[in-house]
């Protein structure tokens, strides 16, 4: 079984940057075969014709919560505080389990419309998003939100957690990270508990750091620590992490993230939004980190468009230092798929021959990509997701002509409107 993207314009690495030329991409199960040369014995049975269609890695959503897309448009305009425990926490009293999976679905759907291939998420209901990605066709990387006060080697909720990755084990586009939940919400002996289990497991961990002043207010005042240097001197580093918003990082903070290989997921929409400013970008790649890109959940961003985040992200650090060089449309679709590929550990992110075949086809023929110019700028500062025709992921067509072949996006969204009308957030 193969795919032949023929003759199609095509974004590939070059260095920290891209090069943009015509090229055949062969597709052979779940990986790229070949580029302009075939693989011996390759023998598609399908060939799309990319003559007019720009095809680029797919974005990768490093920070989400798939199951707040019910949350859209509910929460707005409110200060942190007042957004997460006085709109957010109380609408998640009242969720049933088989609300996130459909909030799931609603939330790849909406991914996968506007490029996105994989996502990591944080969620509420265990086993409710990885069975959404079995349908959906996606990759992701799943984590249960952690928190607590001690030390407990039978916390249910990292249980739960250590069954939900042993039952989808056998799904080659879901793997799994803990997730201790944020400074605010783990007190030191549970990092540690969460921190001593992810080596014993093997996983690495995904968690939200510095997302506001008010939480470095209340670390400081608690523990006499930055955000960074508690949950640092807690274990947490000490596997892999990947560490969303980063927003409040001071320069010694950044260089113990870049110290312990932490990723920085920044979610400029999200932060923005909640007053929270946004990560210092520039000055974490010039210390080393690697940055990726996310979106939030939709409670707090009301989308899921990976395109207008790199438009934000590299927009407003050129505003906020006066700099139009400080972050680039490079630097912007590197971190939207390279960045969140190395930051999850997972071999896709970038058109490379055996890469997982996880892809973007955008079509040329939109007044939007009129003209195209440079592609890369125009990702950044011209598109805005609808442009996205195809996409694959490990090798299947899971949109085609802008149609979703493996969601049932009518069901979905009539399901969500009823659970919405349950929960008081439906106002048609």
């Amino acid at each position: 079984m193969g795919l032949l993207i023929r003759n199609t314009l095509a974004v590939l690495p070059n260095g920290n940057g891209h090069a943009v030329g015509r090229h055949d991409l062969c597709i052979e199960g779940d990986s790229i075969a070949g580029i302009d040369e075939a693989p011996e014995g390759f023998a598609p049975n399908e060939a799309i014709d990319g003559t007019r269609l720009l095809t680029i890695p797919g974005l990768v959503n490093a920070h989400t919560h798939a199951y707040m897309s019910l949350m859209r448009n509910a929460a707005d305009d409110l200060s942190f505080g007042d957004w997460l425990f006085g709109a957010v926490v109380p609408i998640e009293r009242r969720l049933e389990p088989e609300d996130s999976y459909w909030a799931s679905l609603l939330s790849q759907a909406e991914m996968i419309r506007s490029g996105t291939t994989c996502f990591n998420d944080m969620q509420m209901h265990v086993g409710q998003t990885s069975r959404a990605v079995l349908e959906s066709g996606m990759r992701a990387v799943i984590c249960r939100a952690l928190a607590g006060d001690t030390y407990d080697c039978d916390d249910q909720r990292i249980t739960e957690a250590l069954r939900e990755r042993d039952e989808f084990a056998g799904c080659g586009r879901l793997s799994f990270l803990l997730g201790p939940h944020a400074p605010y919400s783990c007190g030191p002996d549970y990092l540690r508990m969460v921190a001593d289990r992810a080596r014993e497991e093997g996983m690495g961990i995904h968690i939200h750091i510095a997302e506001s002043q008010g939480e470095s207010m209340r670390v400081w005042a608690r523990h006499h620590r930055t955000p960074v240097e508690y949950v640092r001197d807690a274990g947490i580093f000490d596997v892999p992490t990947v560490a969303a918003h980063c927003a409040r990082v001071s320069a010694s903070d950044r260089a113990i993230l870049a110290d312990h290989g932490v990723s920085v997921a920044t979610n400029p929409a999200s932060n923005m939004k909640l007053g929270n400013g946004f990560a210092p970008v520039p000055e974490l790649v010039e210390a080393g980190v690697n940055v990726c890109l996310g979106t939030d959940g939709a409670a707090s961003n009301n989308a899921q468009n990976m395109f207008r985040e790199m438009g934000l992200l590299a927009l407003v650090h050129k505003g906020a230092r006066e700099s139009p060089q400080c972050v680039s449309a490079d630097d912007a679709l590197r971190m939207a798929t390279r960045g969140g590929a190395r930051a999850l550990g997972l071999p896709c992110g970038s058109i490379e021959v055996g890469k997982r075949a996880d892809l973007a086809l955008l079509d040329l023929d939109t007044p939007s990509l009129t003209p195209l110019g440079d592609p890369v700028a125009a990702l950044s500062y011209a598109a805005n997701g609808s442009e996205v025709s195809t996409v694959i992921i490990d090798g299947k067509v899971v949109l085609r002509h802008r149609e979703l072949t493996t969601i049932d996006e009518e069901r979905v969204r009539f399901e969500v409107a009823r659970i919405c009308r349950r929960l008081g957030l439906d106002r048609t």
